[in-house]
């Protein structure tokens, strides 16, 4: 039983660093793993078209958005500088509400 999770693992991980080149130029990839997992096309069709429809719309693939959103930005809004004063307080408030 060892030797088969063992094998899952060795094939995943030569599948993962073969295939991390290809990624961005896979989108197809992600919907056919739903559909051969799930047997769902509806599923598989609405990824796909999803990703499509966020491609065309921003210029960037999901990937590249995500990473984008992920990034800290330089200059914060006011709204932003306004939630993080606000989070400051309420952490002030709430470590002398525990002392």
């Amino acid at each position: 039983m060892n030797l088969i999770i063992l094998k899952k693992i060795i094939t995943g991980l030569f599948l993962l660093g073969f295939l991390s080149g290809c990624a961005q130029n896979s989108a197809l990839l992600g919907p056919a793993y739903t559909l051969v997992t799930t047997g769902n096309i509806y599923n598989a069709g609405i990824t796909y078209g999803g990703n499509d429809i966020i491609t065309r719309t921003t210029g960037k693939s999901t990937v590249q958005n995500l990473k984008e959103a992920l990034t800290p930005k330089e200059e914060d809004t006011a709204f932003e500088m306004l939630v993080k004063k606000n989070i400051k307080k309420t952490r002030k408030k709430l470590k002398l509400s525990n002392q």
